[in-house]
């Protein structure tokens, strides 16, 4: 699925990744309704992998947002 589809499901709380990573890039999710410090902040994107630490900040690249092998996770 194209990157536009996999941000719509990725809002409404599933988890994607692209079928072209490896097997150490697990998936990607959305972080919402958090605080720090006692101020919200705005939603952001993790991904999971196999590394440690194993959540770090996902910002897609534009090959990302245009690759069409995005998958959903269960």
């Amino acid at each position: 699925m194209e990157f536009s589809d996999a941000l719509k499901q990725l809002k409404k709380g599933q988890k994607i990744r692209r079928t072209s990573w490896s097997q150490a890039e697990e998936f990607v999710f959305e972080v919402k309704e958090q605080q720090w410090q006692g101020q919200e902040i705005n939603p952001f994107m993790l991904i999971k992998t196999k590394e440690i630490p194993a959540y770090s900040m996902f910002q897609p690249n534009s090959c990302e947002v245009l690759a069409n092998d995005w998958e959903l996770v269960e």
